[in-house]
């Protein structure tokens, strides 16, 4: 009888690990769809601040190309075009500022100019380095329609260090990474853009993904 009780609370407490088992299983499936569907959406509004929409036919979030940085690092570069033409590119630059990377989605077109640059993630200090989001102020915009060469690389720094810049009182660091970070992106962009123009695109907005991966 002992035995016989003892089965069926086994069988019992075997029932209840598989139905919380494959309870898990679906919450996670559910939970990894939708953390990947806000992902996608994240940077899909990322690329619309700094790809404008009336240069491009195309699907940024899956036209892309995976180049190596200069670090030896992986940067995955999404390609904007027009009637299959490249008409702008972006891609994440970063550079570290006071309290940690801060990461930055830069627009450029076929030549060399800033489409837009927008901070995509940062820990630096509330109500002084925070100035450097979109939100918080202008200050990032105004490095739309600017390359290397406007102005001079030498230029590319905060007043404080003889750039042309400014800077934030009592934050210095954090405007200095940004200009940093776009600069080095301005640079990637200059050392493969050959690459970048070669990209062919025959996808639309409805269109599914067209990964390249540029060779070595």
């Amino acid at each position: 009888m002992s035995s016989q009780r003892t089965l069926v609370h086994g069988l019992i407490l075997g029932a209840f690990c598989l139905g919380f088992g494959m309870l898990l299983v679906l919450t996670n499936s559910f939970t990894e769809n939708d953390i990947a569907q806000r992902a996608l959406e994240d940077r899909q509004n990322s690329l619309a601040q700094v790809i404008p929409a009336s240069i491009h036919d195309n699907n940024l979030a899956t036209d892309t190309l995976s180049l190596k940085g200069d670090q030896g690092n992986e940067v995955v570069a999404y390609l904007a075009t027009k009637e299959g033409k490249v008409t702008g590119v972006a891609f994440e630059t970063a550079s570290p500022g006071y309290s940690g990377a801060i990461k930055v989605m830069l627009g450029v077109d076929p030549d060399g100019k800033v489409l837009g640059a927008r901070v995509l993630a940062h820990k630096e200090t509330p109500g002084l380095g925070d100035k450097i989001e979109v939100k918080k102020g202008d200050w990032i915009l105004r490095f739309t329609g600017l390359s290397i060469g406007n102005p001079p690389l030498e230029k590319w720094k905060v007043k404080k260090d003889g750039g042309q810049f400014d800077q934030f009182a009592g934050a210095t660091i954090t405007p200095r990474a940004v200009v940093k970070a776009i600069r080095e992106g301005l640079q990637f962009f200059d050392a493969n853009k050959a690459k970048f123009m070669e990209f062919k695109s025959s996808k639309t907005e409805t269109a599914g993904a067209n990964t390249a991966v540029a060779p070595k």
